[in-house]
């Protein structure tokens, strides 16, 4: 242990990891959550109402829409958690003491990451409107002041299995990918067979791309594998491109295996290589949204979780999925796999030249 410092570090470097995002990074209860409004109701009560929106822990107020359809397009780009709708004749009504509604859409394809703010939503409407003194008016303010109209988008009925089943699919993938390629090029280290590659007039490129291509046929079998599994037997809807979604699937496979060459070329030993993998595995699971709400994350566990390449495969996957997103839609999420994936080749390219010149 005392010369293989790398498995040394592993030791004290991954309890320390956990204690870390555990301790500080999740967080169940998310809050501060983007939220839209969409008001057609301007008076003294809807003011009060927004404001207690701002100043309540829940809710984060980005946008003020102009539209419907501006709301649509923000929930399905993800941009926002919410869009709260007050419509038209909404003080009317309520003076009059008819029970006017408010409107919810919330993204619910993580129920989870919702839950708490869709909970504590008509309290703080109800403290903003007994503020505003309503009982000299006439209305009772011991009967319920509105009605709150819930709409939970992209997965209605809270199912988890719509949740999970795609994420696993990054999950999997990744844990696979990674290890699979990662120890391909130190096992022939450790057997001398790389010996024969260096003695060949290869060129770096060729070397990687003969030594990846099996494992992209493996992650192919994977895909086929969870994609079956997740439409027969889970039923999870696909509303958009399979064709979109394996052009996804692509950029995603070629980061993970251009990251597991990039580690057989750093690691001395399978062992090394197997531990460099979980030590990011580790991080990717936690923080990229499969197992918490990314949003509940403090902010600079999200900048740690921005960079991990499942974090943008989860929105891709559960977009394409769930939303039936197009790809203007998740063309956000493309480029950072992309902008992951080339400086990572580059690296692994490099180390490899390394390893002829030596």
């Amino acid at each position: 242990m005392r010369r293989d410092h790398l498995t040394f570090a592993m030791i004290v470097g991954i309890p320390i990891l956990q204690l870390t995002l555990f301790g500080f990074a999740i967080n169940n209860n998310p809050k501060n959550l983007p939220t839209a409004l969409y008001v057609h109701d301007h008076s003294a009560y809807t003011r009060s109402i927004i404001n207690a929106l701002e100043n309540s822990a829940y809710f984060d107020l980005m946008h003020v829409n102009q539209s419907a359809a501006e709301g649509d397009a923000q929930l399905l780009r993800s941009d926002v958690a919410f869009v709260i709708t007050i419509p038209d004749g909404f003080t009317k009504s309520l003076l009059r003491g008819k029970s006017p509604q408010l409107l919810i859409e919330a993204g619910a394809t993580d129920p989870s990451a919702s839950i708490n703010a869709i909970a504590v939503m008509p309290q703080v409407v109800n403290s903003a409107l007994r503020y505003r003194r309503l009982a000299p008016t006439g209305l009772a303010t011991s009967k319920p002041m509105f009605k709150t109209v819930i709409h939970r988008r992209f997965n209605p009925e809270g199912i988890t299995q719509y949740n999970i089943v795609p994420g696993l699919l990054g999950v999997i993938l990744t844990m696979t990918m990674i290890m699979m390629t990662a120890m391909a090029l130190t096992r022939e280290v450790e057997r001398g067979a790389i010996e024969n590659l260096l003695a060949m007039p290869s060129r770096p490129i060729e070397v990687m791309i003969g030594k990846l291509l099996p494992y992209f046929l493996v992650g192919g079998v994977q895909v086929l594998l969870i994609l079956g599994m997740a439409r027969f037997v889970f039923n999870v809807p696909m509303l958009g491109s399979y064709q979109l979604l394996i052009s996804v699937i692509v950029v995603f496979v070629a980061s993970l295996a251009a990251l597991g060459y990039l580690i057989s070329s750093v690691a001395r030993s399978q062992m090394q290589a197997m531990q460099m993998t979980f030590f990011f595995f580790l991080p990717s699971i936690l923080q990229s949204g499969f197992m918490f709400p990314f949003r509940g994350m403090p902010l600079w566990a999200q900048w740690i979780g921005e960079i991990l390449p499942l974090t943008h495969f989860l929105r891709l996957a559960r977009g394409v999925m769930l939303k039936g997103a197009e790809l203007p839609e998740v063309a956000p999420h493309m480029w950072p796999l992309l902008l992951f994936t080339t400086p990572v080749t580059t690296l692994a390219l490099q180390r490899y030249r390394q390893t002829l010149d030596d």
